[in-house]
């Protein structure tokens, strides 16, 4: 209940609980009213009879009718490795000795596991498909002067593309200039200036340029399809976890009932004992092999842990996540977003000459409080950070992919001129240093804005996408751990290495598209065997797919990334990511005690009836005390670490 109560108060479309479903909120009702009938049978308290047998079997039916009729199948069938075999025998042996709040507390818990289990799935599945609904379904082709649906244009088409459209096709510029927002496929914050020649990718989004080109692929095969392909591909292999009571069932639901039978055919047939006593032997014998405690010992510690993390702001779509976090031999990240912010800072302000920082900086932020280019953006709110108000401009224009003009009416009307490198070159000659200067800022993964107020070179305005703090801590902790961190961006592979450098972590790789992305996750998988991958994107959604374990970063990451992914963190934080690790392992170790200790007590148990000196009494007290022991020790995750 806890995990529900904080997926609803976070209100963030992650694990898309069915919480308006009437057979969901039936199942919570039921599990809460089970749990304080139970608690008041321990005490003493029962519902008079013949009430009590009457609503306690309610409830077995109406919340568990499929396992009872899987169950009564397994029977006709004669499948004894079957769990619900087992549960049906359980429900129906403890419904026999008058233990009907033990019955409905099996069943319910049982079908609230089994159902969170399978909601992970469907979001992913359900993101995919409003991932292909938003995708561009036709383009204007010119020689045909209308829309015309993309499953039907050729190769080498010509299209027309208005600003604010999405790109249908991948393709190359044959007319026009523009700024495209390539998020979507590589990850880079910052949207790509685009000319004649330069190559466009489907799924991306024209900014503010008007376009015509030529297509270089049919729709199946681009590169937004391909995405799409590989998430749905890679989410299909994944096999589910089989849980460790499904495989211990296989032996031991067949080998229980074939001693109960044994321990009554036995002494009645063939030693002539006593009927009563010997049926009564073999009956305790299937209320001790129940597997109550068993069953509950997973399920409870999952969602309790879930609940924890959930409190923490990590959302796990299912236990079998949890569970394979305790296994991960290696972690791959995404840069932006991931490990920075995925926003632009001033990292450099290198005044050149006689110019001053207040005047470069405001200055420059006088012409470019025109522009809504983030990287401008980032110089005026470096400016005001420093107490510099942005001086007041005129006649601003923008040259598309190289830079931009203004008049300052601060600085006696002088012509200021903010671009590229190769911009600045078109009107002033361009000294060693300057280049020099550039040169290591793209050394450093940082993009360099070069300043003149027509006298040359007045300035260079370094910028960067910053390092999280966070990211830091949690890097250093995951390192403590021998974990090996590999970085996998989209990003130019000096940005990427320069981060790499920054945060101490050693294997990078840059220029990585989806599929480059896939590859290597799958080389990972090959040496590591088990690889979590992060990232935030909807071009990171094959490689979150093919992970073992695939973790999105909630507050920024795109919807698809986050439905496709089986881990999300809300509120962004990587040093979640070693808590998560440890409250796995916590985890699964208190899964192997609680099973361990179930176990112990039932093969007593199952010696003292062979023995002939079990009661049904004992028996059940014995069952009922393990199971809550079980239920208090795995609640107990719930506090883990707070």
């Amino acid at each position: 209940m806890n995990l529900i109560i904080n997926l609803v108060s976070l209100n963030i479309p992650i694990m898309k609980l069915p919480l308006q479903e009437p057979k969901f909120l039936f199942l919570l009702a039921a599990i809460c009213i089970v749990l304080l009938l139970e608690i008041l049978s321990l005490m003493g308290i029962h519902i008079p009879a013949p009430y009590g047998p009457v609503i306690f079997a309610a409830f077995i039916i109406g919340i568990g009718h499929s396992v009872l009729i899987n169950g009564l199948k397994a029977i006709y069938k004669l499948k004894f490795s079957s769990i619900n075999l087992l549960m049906t025998i359980a429900v129906f042996s403890a419904f026999y000795l008058g233990e009907y709040p033990e019955a409905a507390v099996v069943i319910v818990l049982y079908v609230l596991g089994e159902k969170l289990e399978d909601i992970g799935l469907e979001n992913s599945k359900s993101a995919l498909d409003e991932l292909i609904n938003k995708a561009p379904k036709t383009a204007f082709v010119k020689k045909e002067n209308k829309n015309i649906p993309i499953n039907a244009i050729a190769v080498g088409t010509l299209i027309q593309i208005k600003p604010g459209e999405m790109i249908p096709l991948d393709g190359k510029i044959m007319a026009g200039e523009t700024t495209v927002d390539e998020a979507a496929i590589t990850g880079e914050p910052i949207p790509k200036d685009k000319h004649p020649g330069d190559i466009l990718y489907a799924g991306t989004l024209n900014k503010n340029g008007f376009i015509e080109m030529e297509t270089t692929k049919f729709y199946t095969d681009t590169t937004f399809a391909k995405i799409i392909r590989l998430t749905f591909e890679a989410s299909a292999a994944k096999s589910d976890t089989q849980k460790f009571i499904q495989r211990f069932s296989k032996l031991y639901t067949p080998t229980i009932i074939l001693l109960a039978l044994f321990i009554f055919i036995i002494p009645v047939f063939f030693l002539q004992l006593d009927f009563n006593l010997w049926l009564k032997q073999a009956i305790t014998l299937l209320v001790i092999a129940c597997p109550c405690a068993l069953v509950i010992s997973t399920p409870v510690a999952i969602y309790a842990a879930i609940g924890n993390a959930s409190a923490k702001g990590a959302l796990i779509k299912g236990g079998k996540y949890l569970e394979a976090m305790a296994k991960i031999k290696a972690i791959a990240l995404d840069k932006t977003r991931t490990i920075t912010y995925g926003k632009p800072i001033v990292s450099d302000v290198i005044p050149l000459g006689e110019t001053s920082r207040e005047e470069l900086l405001a200055c420059t932020a006088g012409a470019e409080i025109f522009s809504e280019h983030p990287l401008a953006q980032a110089i005026v709110t470096a400016s005001r950070k420093e107490g510099f108000e942005p001086h007041q401009a005129e006649g601003f224009t923008s040259i598309s992919g190289k830079g931009a003009i203004a008049k300052c009416l601060v600085c006696e009307d002088e012509t200021v001129y903010v671009g590229k490198l190769e911009f600045i070159k078109e009107y002033h000659e361009i000294n060693p240093e300057v280049e020099k200067i550039v040169e290591q800022l793209s050394n450093e993964g940082k993009t360099s804005v070069v300043v003149s107020f027509g006298k040359g070179v007045a300035g260079i305005i370094g910028l960067t996408d910053e390092i999280k703090p966070d990211s830091i801590v949690a890097i250093k902790q995951l390192q403590s751990a021998s974990i090996p961190l590999i970085i996998l961006s989209g990003d130019s592979t000096k940005a990427t290495h320069y981060i790499g450098q920054k945060t101490g972590i050693e294997t990078v790789y840059g220029d990585l598209l989806p599929e480059n992305k896939l590859e290597k996750i799958n080389a990972l998988l090959s040496k590591f065997g088990s690889v979590a991958m992060v990232g935030d994107g909807i071009n990171d959604a094959p490689a979150l797919a093919q992970s073992t374990v695939g973790i999105a970063m909630g507050t920024l990451g795109s919807d698809t990334a986050i439905e496709t992914a089986n881990i999300a963190l809300m509120n962004d934080q990587l040093s979640l990511i070693p808590f998560l690790i440890r409250l796995s392992k916590k985890t699964l170790g208190r899964i192997k005690f609680n099973t361990i200790g179930a176990i112990g007590v039932k093969l007593l148990f199952i010696l003292l009836a062979f023995m002939g000196y079990s009661n049904l009494v004992l028996a059940i007290a014995a069952d009922v005390g393990v199971t809550l022991v079980v239920i208090l020790l795995s609640l107990n995750l719930m506090n883990f670490e707070k």
